[in-house]
């Protein structure tokens, strides 16, 4: 059992939907309203980022004096006590995980006893994450060079669907992250790519458990990060984000490059989301976390929470 003071799926789901019950109000005047995602987005971070901390405990009070509401561990992994303990101590919740070692042993592989691996580490991850109140474990599916699109497509659908029963016992989504591994985009392409092919693949899964912790950052050299947004709509769970520069060709500070933030606030008022954002950037101690928080805060247009 998951002490009760704990930060449960149940209460992010009530806070969810009533934030979406009044989101027709605000996506007529997200501006003159002071921004919709003010109060509807959710700060965490991945919990490599914390730099600081030698204990587990330390580094959630660390995240947490930062200014985030959460934070997401890899998994399998996990001292689940230790976590609960770390929670207990600091009020700061886990709202998901990252499934350790998936671009190493991937959904994609053309070796069975691989795919079988990986399947087994994506249901332990759902099994600990659960362990601790988190509601979403996030998932790169493979890489576009285990073979050509069609055959790794079939290879990942078949074998992440085997945890889908499992995901939905537990209450945990399946997240697909967008990332750079040549499969569901040109990787040689332009920016005028769309989402279409994500679309496809997360519907092809026919289930409300799978879905997509969406990278702001990744693709903004490939397309309109707010008409991905608008494309994917629901399916669209949670959020990763980082800045990118085109004009650079690379990554960047959350908010610095030429990543076009006004249109995807717009974008996430369009589709009326509510929930997670994890930062994805280079972490360290506690100022550089703050720093972290702050251009969060002016990237979505949020203000401080009394």
């Amino acid at each position: 059992m998951i002490p009760s003071n704990l930060f449960s799926r149940r209460q992010f789901v009530l806070l969810a939907a009533a934030a979406a019950a009044s989101g027709p109000l605000l996506t007529r005047g997200a501006e003159s309203q002071g921004g919709y995602l003010n109060g509807r987005l959710y700060k965490t971070l991945k919990i490599g980022m914390v730099r600081a901390g030698k204990t587990l405990e330390e580094k959630f009070a660390i995240a947490k004096e930062a200014g985030f509401d959460g934070i997401e561990l890899n998994t399998p992994g996990i001292d689940v006590k230790e976590v609960r303990a770390a929670i207990k101590a600091t009020g700061l919740p886990v709202d998901g995980s990252v499934n350790a070692g998936h671009w190493n042993v991937r959904h994609t592989d053309a070796d069975p006893a691989i795919r079988a691996k990986a399947l087994a580490s994506l249901k332990e991850a759902l099994i600990q994450t659960h362990a601790v109140g988190g509601n979403s474990v996030l998932l790169v599916v493979g890489k576009g060079s285990d073979g050509p699109e069609e055959e790794i497509w079939k290879r990942s659908v078949e074998n992440i669907s085997q945890a889908i029963p499992l995901a939905a016992k537990l209450g945990i989504h399946i997240l697909v992250e967008n990332v750079w591994n040549q499969f569901c985009y040109d990787h040689d392409g332009d920016h005028t790519q769309t989402a279409d092919k994500f679309v496809k693949y997360i519907d092809e899964f026919n289930s409300p458990w799978v879905g997509m912790q969406f990278d702001i950052g990744n693709h903004w050299k490939y397309g309109s990060m707010g008409d991905w947004i608008r494309q994917l709509n629901k399916r669209v769970v949670k959020l990763d984000l980082k800045g990118f520069s085109r004009e650079m060709g690379k990554f960047t500070k959350i908010g610095e490059g030429d990543l076009d933030w006004a249109d995807v606030r717009k974008a996430l008022a369009d589709i009326q989301y509510a929930g997670w954002a994890a930062a994805e950037v280079g972490g360290g101690d506690l100022e550089r976390l703050k720093e972290v928080s702050a251009n969060m805060d002016r990237a979505f247009g949020l203000t401080a929470q009394a």
